[in-house]
Protein backbone atom coordinates (compact mmCIF):
# COMPACT_ATOMS: atom_id res chain seq x y z
CA UNK A 1 0.00 0.00 0.00
CA UNK A 2 1.62 3.37 -1.01
CA UNK A 3 1.04 6.95 -1.67
CA UNK A 4 -1.57 6.32 -4.19
CA UNK A 5 -3.29 4.25 -1.78
CA UNK A 6 -3.15 6.61 0.95
CA UNK A 7 -4.11 9.54 -1.33
CA UNK A 8 -7.40 7.56 -2.68
CA UNK A 9 -8.15 6.66 1.32
CA UNK A 10 -8.39 10.44 1.83
CA UNK A 11 -10.51 11.07 -1.10
CA UNK A 12 -12.56 8.28 0.12
CA UNK A 13 -12.89 9.45 3.40
CA UNK A 14 -13.88 13.09 2.90
CA UNK A 15 -16.11 11.79 0.56
CA UNK A 16 -17.88 9.77 2.81
CA UNK A 17 -17.81 12.03 5.41
CA UNK A 18 -19.79 14.31 3.06
CA UNK A 19 -22.42 11.63 2.46
CA UNK A 20 -22.16 11.57 6.09
CA UNK A 21 -23.58 15.14 6.45
CA UNK A 22 -26.11 14.62 3.48
CA UNK A 23 -27.86 11.68 5.43
CA UNK A 24 -27.99 14.07 8.67
CA UNK A 25 -29.21 16.89 6.35
CA UNK A 26 -31.51 14.54 4.68
CA UNK A 27 -32.92 13.78 8.17
CA UNK A 28 -33.10 17.06 9.92
CA UNK A 29 -34.41 19.39 6.61
CA UNK A 30 -36.94 16.58 4.48
CA UNK A 31 -37.66 13.54 6.69
CA UNK A 32 -39.12 15.68 10.12
CA UNK A 33 -41.36 17.51 8.23
CA UNK A 34 -44.99 16.84 8.51
CA UNK A 35 -45.34 16.43 4.26
CA UNK A 36 -42.09 14.29 3.27
CA UNK A 37 -42.98 10.73 1.68
CA UNK A 38 -40.24 8.65 1.17
CA UNK A 39 -39.41 7.61 -2.02
CA UNK A 40 -37.66 3.98 -2.19
CA UNK A 41 -36.72 3.92 -5.46
CA UNK A 42 -35.85 7.99 -6.43
CA UNK A 43 -33.98 8.71 -3.31
CA UNK A 44 -33.52 6.05 -0.95
CA UNK A 45 -32.23 3.22 -2.94
CA UNK A 46 -29.50 5.81 -5.22
CA UNK A 47 -28.14 7.11 -2.04
CA UNK A 48 -27.68 4.05 -0.06
CA UNK A 49 -26.13 1.95 -3.35
CA UNK A 50 -23.47 5.26 -3.59
CA UNK A 51 -22.99 5.36 0.02
CA UNK A 52 -22.46 1.15 -0.17
CA UNK A 53 -19.97 1.65 -3.04
CA UNK A 54 -17.90 4.12 -1.33
CA UNK A 55 -17.84 1.90 1.88
CA UNK A 56 -16.86 -1.31 0.02
CA UNK A 57 -13.66 0.54 -1.49
CA UNK A 58 -13.06 2.84 2.09
CA UNK A 59 -12.96 -0.40 4.14
CA UNK A 60 -9.77 -2.67 3.11
CA UNK A 61 -7.82 0.90 2.32
CA UNK A 62 -9.12 2.33 5.99
CA UNK A 63 -8.20 -1.13 7.29
CA UNK A 64 -4.82 -1.76 5.75
CA UNK A 65 -3.92 1.93 6.79
CA UNK A 66 -4.45 1.72 10.35
CA UNK A 67 -2.85 -1.64 10.80
CA UNK A 68 0.20 -0.08 9.24
CA UNK A 69 0.14 3.17 10.52
CA UNK A 70 -1.02 3.07 13.98
CA UNK A 71 -2.59 6.47 14.03
CA UNK A 72 -3.70 7.91 17.03
CA UNK A 73 -7.51 7.67 18.40
CA UNK A 74 -7.90 4.54 15.16
CA UNK A 75 -8.16 1.28 15.32
CA UNK A 76 -9.64 -1.52 13.26
CA UNK A 77 -12.82 -2.27 15.31
CA UNK A 78 -13.82 1.21 14.77
CA UNK A 79 -13.01 1.32 10.77
CA UNK A 80 -15.57 -1.95 11.27
CA UNK A 81 -17.85 0.09 13.34
CA UNK A 82 -18.18 2.88 11.28
CA UNK A 83 -18.55 0.77 7.95
CA UNK A 84 -21.71 -0.91 9.61
CA UNK A 85 -22.70 3.00 11.07
CA UNK A 86 -22.50 4.45 7.83
CA UNK A 87 -24.82 1.64 6.31
CA UNK A 88 -27.42 2.18 8.62
CA UNK A 89 -27.46 5.87 8.54
CA UNK A 90 -28.09 6.04 4.80
CA UNK A 91 -31.28 4.07 5.44
CA UNK A 92 -32.41 5.64 8.65
CA UNK A 93 -31.98 8.82 7.44
CA UNK A 94 -34.96 8.85 5.13
CA UNK A 95 -37.09 7.11 8.28
CA UNK A 96 -39.71 8.65 10.26
CA UNK A 97 -39.83 6.88 13.21
CA UNK A 98 -35.81 6.63 13.26
CA UNK A 99 -34.97 7.59 16.81
CA UNK A 100 -33.56 11.01 16.59
CA UNK A 101 -30.89 10.93 20.04
CA UNK A 102 -29.58 7.62 18.26
CA UNK A 103 -29.44 9.01 15.13
CA UNK A 104 -27.12 12.10 16.09
CA UNK A 105 -25.11 9.83 18.11
CA UNK A 106 -24.26 7.40 15.22
CA UNK A 107 -23.81 10.33 12.85
CA UNK A 108 -20.87 12.17 15.30
CA UNK A 109 -19.03 9.00 16.07
CA UNK A 110 -18.91 8.25 12.07
CA UNK A 111 -17.34 12.14 11.66
CA UNK A 112 -15.53 11.76 14.50
CA UNK A 113 -13.34 8.76 13.51
CA UNK A 114 -13.46 10.13 9.42
CA UNK A 115 -12.22 13.74 10.56
CA UNK A 116 -9.55 12.09 12.75
CA UNK A 117 -8.26 10.18 9.88
CA UNK A 118 -8.30 13.19 7.49
CA UNK A 119 -6.12 15.32 10.30
CA UNK A 120 -3.79 12.11 10.35
CA UNK A 121 -3.46 11.44 6.28
CA UNK A 122 -1.49 14.80 5.76
CA UNK A 123 -1.69 15.65 2.65
CA UNK A 124 2.19 16.44 3.07
CA UNK A 125 2.87 13.23 4.24
CA UNK A 126 1.16 11.55 1.02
Amino acid sequence: MGARDDFRLRQLTAELRKANRDAHDQFVNRTLQDDYETDFYGEVKPFADKMQRLIDEWRPLATGWVIRRKPKYVYPIQIKDTCDNLSIVCVTAFQKDTRRRRFFETIKSIDYVLENMLDQLDPDDL
